[in-house]
């Protein structure tokens, strides 16, 4: 069995930084930015680790197969079709 995921000290301090960011911010418009900015952060990170996976397993889907995969509880309120844009948030 590997080990969990770990952060590296730079990761901790970085997260540290940020989150006391978060809670310094009292303007709702600069929360609002920021949560954008982490959701794209987020999304792209998805993509990479699905990417680093169909390389390494060589399949055209995530981890080989043709079915979406789900990486937290956000993942339910990303864009299906059929809905607009008000619909998922």
């Amino acid at each position: 069995m590997s080990e969990p995921l770990a952060l590296s000290l730079g990761q901790q301090f970085e997260l540290e930084r940020m989150n006391r960011a978060i809670d310094a911010t009292v303007d709702p418009h600069a929360l609002q930015g920021l949560a954008k900015q982490l959701l794209q952060a987020w999304q792209s990170q998805k993509a990479a680790t699905q990417w680093v996976m169909r390389q390494q397993l060589g399949g055209s889907g995530p981890f080989g197969s043709s079915e979406p995969v789900e990486f937290g509880p956000l993942d339910s309120l990303r864009k299906s079709p059929g809905n607009s844009a008000s619909d998922v948030l």
